[in-house]
């Protein structure tokens, strides 16, 4: 990080699920910000998928650049998102619907999600990885005797929604046991 602030290089943050909001994040968290930062966020897991709005906070001069590409790249963008947002925002809601309803709802899922899998895989054979925040699980599956493009395909046919790890490990010269993770 401070190689990236002494040289000025911009730091792209994905905070599709981070704080302030949506605030799907079960550990402390606080929010970084230094003038190279570029902070990306999102309507979506707010419950607002179709919105289709993005927000930006960075510099002036890297807004600038964001708006004259955004302006070319998408000539009719949709105006719904934004004025909600300015409203969640003037009535201070955004935090609150954060912390009260959506941090809540994933938490529940999680759990939830946690309890069927521990139902049908012990630990013996399924590793979870803690679940900080927003809505996926890392799985790890020790032994597993298939690829897990094989079982992607399996559950799939069985309505389970699942990536193969080999996806998140790219270029390895040999191959490492946590390539049978998942990300459910």
């Amino acid at each position: 990080m401070r190689w990236r602030i002494s040289t000025g290089v911009p730091l792209v943050i994905d905070n599709a699920y981070g704080v302030p909001f949506p605030g799907i994040i079960f550990s402390d968290a606080r929010p970084l910000w230094n003038p190279n930062i570029v902070l990306c966020m999102s309507l979506s897991k707010l419950g607002l998928p179709g919105s289709r709005c993005g927000i930006i906070i960075a510099n002036e001069k890297i807004i600038t650049a964001i708006s004259n590409m955004n302006g070319i790249i998408s000539l009719a963008p949709g105006g719904i998102g934004p004025a909600m947002m300015c409203e969640m925002i003037k009535r201070q809601d955004l935090l609150r619907l954060s912390e009260t309803v959506i941090k809540p709802f994933y938490y529940q899922r999680v759990q939830e999600t946690i309890a069927i899998i521990r139902r049908y895989l012990p630990e013996e054979r399924c590793l979870i990885h803690k679940p900080e925040g927003a809505i996926f699980l890392w799985l790890w599956f020790k032994d597993l005797p298939i690829s897990t493009e094989l079982l992607y395909q399996r559950l799939k046919k069985r309505g389970v929604l699942m990536v193969p790890g080999d996806y998140f490990f790219p270029g390895l010269d040999k191959p490492w046991p946590h390539t049978t993770s998942v990300c459910a």
